[in-house]
């Protein structure tokens, strides 16, 4: 038999993977090395060369779009339709076999997948049923907790209280849960997963049935599996199954939704005699990006190990740009992207990331004003965010009562007992009377609504007129701050204790940011929150480019996974920022940031540039940080710093983060100045030096005085004191 097509392009540890004899099998696959490619040649191989049937075959990748690729994929090696083939996510798959033997699963015939946000709903149903305060038992930890629960595989009836009574009453939550749901006929995805591991562990026929089906089991990005995937595969798999499995311990990032790197570790345990090929030849990016994330992720000890190399060019250093502040960063980044447009390059092929969704207001601010299209990767842009347009809804609301949008956007959240029905006399009131909705607020309250009812929105148009007044006369941020505050929107989102409203209450903050670096234009004549409410709504609307325009892309470092770019920004890399700071005393939380900067680094093809800011404004807080240490971890003729303009001295820790020269100390600059230092004028009185340039007696620094504001100063003029 011809197996060249099969094998053919494939290097030496590819074809080692591919061709592998029929025992358990690992394959760290580093970043470019074509995993995707070995994961459809050995599938292609055992059809073809094997002779094994399609049919005995499952696949589990981690979206459906990589699924269906990797169905076109081995259509077109074997030429041959495998529609058939059970290729899809662990979620996709549990769901195939549930209604398959829905029965057995203890599920009616015609049972609904709930998504997140219908399971959300049901939680808040559940609670409004037992007349319990949604304020004191948050709806969104009631679900992740019901989640984090099937994740590891345990049902209401598996968990002990441990004598505490919060756990006992989420307990009892979940049990509540559970109820509605089978009586229903409902399956959340967490559910999916359970409920298809319960389905073979409890039925012995059923459990031999799939074992002899499926001899072979392919999975990809296995190091991203969570307690019941795993579970459900080694069940699947017994003494007799096959399993063929594809990760890398070093793009492990997403520990926060369940994932276990450690799998990797227990899977040679789980199934003795596993053999572990290392695919570690790059087909990316240049030799020195190669030799810096090698460098960088060898300071993790917990991983299995490998070298990255690739045939390509050595290419060029990495450039590390040290920032003023987080508008010099983004003025950096904007520069070079014009310089990479101008001689012709695609927008498309260049990509800005960042450790947190809050950093790219600035950001996109930036591109907006040099009118090159962008798009945010995976998510949204600053001011189209949920959170952010309830801030400014409650904003429009205090500028304009008759804003009827933003009162209907806030009059119940966070929830006051204002629920769909008054509303909705709210409504018929402002059609028949053609008035605002606050204005029938207001009439209804004093008649036609019950006690509750009347009194809950009486309280909430009380607290609109309360920030009114508390605002008056206030700054601009401070404002914005007064509100998200006293609104308790910023403890809504506090009390959501994911990942997901860590980021909002970090994106409110961040508003505040906004609010204080905005400069109001003097000819517009506006109010200054009206004017700022005016350029959030622009700036929601525009600059964005569509989907298929060519743009410049923004995104996290999480969503970056996957991807590739000849040109990749990393912003950001300072300490408490990246690594984050709640990672920082915690070992295996470090390691995970360390892998997540892996990842970024292992995106660039070709360019690479490095930044972060010895001041950032960020979540409504001015940081002065430390230059990330996953930058002091890149070897030193990697790096190319480019920022020869400074001259003043920085603090800097010791030893010093960068492991790198120190930069020079401005002539007769023996006070020691540094960015962060508190200094007084005999006239402007006290501040924080923000920025500093020059040398010798041109030297001069810009303060941030307490009450006169930023001034630039010449050094050798000033007469500063240092305290």
């Amino acid at each position: 038999m011809d197996v060249t097509p099969i094998l053919d392009k494939l290097n030496d540890a590819q074809r080692q993977a591919v061709t592998a004899a029929a025992e358990p099998t690992l394959v760290i696959a580093g970043a470019g090395s074509g995993k995707t490619r070995v994961l459809v040649h050995r599938a292609a191989w055992l059809i073809d060369v094997e002779g094994i049937s399609p049919q005995s075959l499952l696949a589990v990748t981690f979206t459906n779009k990589a699924a269906a690729e990797m169905r076109g994929r081995i259509e077109s090696l074997l030429n041959v339709p495998v529609q058939h083939l059970w290729i899809g996510t662990f979620h996709g798959l549990a769901h195939r076999m549930l209604r398959r033997h829905w029965r057995e699963a203890g599920l009616p015939q015609n049972f609904q997948i709930i998504d997140a946000d219908d399971q959300l709903r049901l939680i808040k149903r559940l609670l409004k049923n037992l007349e319990i305060d949604d304020s004191r038992w948050v709806p969104k930890e009631i679900q992740w907790f019901i989640n984090a629960q099937k994740d590891e595989g345990l049902r209401p009836q598996h968990l002990d209280d441990e004598n505490d009574p919060n756990r006992r009453q989420m307990i009892s939550f979940y049990q509540s849960y559970e109820e509605i749901c089978q009586r229903g006929g409902l399956v959340d995805f967490a559910e999916l997963l359970l409920r298809a591991h319960e389905l073979l562990r409890d039925n012995g026929e059923l459990l031999q049935h799939y074992r002899r089906r499926f001899q072979h089991l392919l999975v990809d990005e296995f190091q991203d599996t969570n307690a019941i995937q795993y579970a459900w595969l080694r069940l699947l798999a017994g003494d007799t199954g096959v399993p063929f499995v594809v990760g890398d311990d070093d793009q492990s990032i997403y520990r926060w939704r369940g994932a276990r790197v450690e799998h990797i570790q227990r899977f040679q345990k789980d199934f003795p005699g596993t053999r572990i090929i290392k695919l570690e030849q790059n087909y990316r990016s240049t030799a020195t990006i190669l030799n810096a994330a090698n460098a960088l992720i060898a300071n993790n000890h917990s991983r299995m190990g490998k070298n990255l190399w690739t045939e390509e060019s050595v290419g060029e250093t990495i450039k590390v740009y040290s920032a003023y502040n987080e508008r010099d960063e983004a003025d950096f980044v904007i520069g070079r992207l014009r310089d990479w447009i101008a001689q012709g390059n695609a927008r498309a092929d260049a990509a800005v990331l960042y450790r947190s969704n809050a950093q790219s207001r600035v950001l996109e601010e930036g591109l907006i004003n040099a009118r090159i299209p962008y798009r945010v990767y995976g998510g949204l842009r600053f001011f189209e965010r949920a959170e952010i347009k309830d801030a400014l809804a409650y904003l429009r609301l205090i500028s304009n009562r008759d804003d009827d949008s933003a009162f209907e956007r806030v009059v119940n959240k966070p929830t006051r007992g204002i629920g769909a029905r008054t509303v909705e006399m709210m409504r018929s009131y402002t059609r028949a009377n053609a008035c605002s909705m606050w204005r029938a607020a207001g009439t209804i309250a004093s008649g036609d609504l019950n006690g509750r009812a009347a009194n809950a929105v009486n309280a909430f148009m009380s607290l609109i007129e309360r920030m009114a007044r508390e605002t008056r006369g206030l700054s601009l941020h401070d404002q914005v701050d007064h509100v998200i505050r006293v609104s308790t929107l910023l403890d809504f989102f506090k009390k959501d204790k994911g990942e997901k409203g860590e980021t909002r209450v970090e994106n409110l903050l961040e508003l505040v940011s906004a609010a204080k670096s905005f400069e109001p234009d003097p000819a517009e004549e506006m109010a200054p929150l009206d004017e700022f409410l005016s350029h959030a709504a622009l700036e929601a609307g525009e600059g964005q480019a569509d989907a298929w325009e060519d743009c410049v892309q923004l995104m996290t470092m999480h969503s970056a996974k996957g991807l590739e770019f000849p040109l990749v920004f990393m912003c950001g890399m300072e300490e408490g920022l990246f690594p984050h700071q709640r990672s920082i005393a915690d070992p295996d939380g470090l390691e995970e940031e360390r892998r997540l900067c892996y990842v970024g680094i292992t995106r660039a093809k070709q360019t690479l540039y490095i930044s972060y800011a010895e001041q950032r404004r960020l979540h409504g807080v001015d940081n002065y940080a430390q230059p990330s240490r996953f930058i002091a971890e890149i070897p030193d003729e990697c790096i190319e710093e480019i920022r020869p303009r400074v001259q003043v001295s920085r603090p800097l820790r010791s030893p010093s983060p960068m492991r790198r020269k120190n930069r020079s100390v401005a002539p007769g600059n023996e006070l020691g100045i540094h960015l962060g230092q508190r200094v007084r004028h005999s006239k402007f009185g006290d501040g924080v030096i923000l920025n500093c340039e020059g040398q010798g007696a041109h030297a001069r620094v810009e303060v941030n005085f307490e009450t006169a504001g930023t001034k630039w100063l010449v050094l050798s003029y000033a007469n500063l004191d240092l305290m």
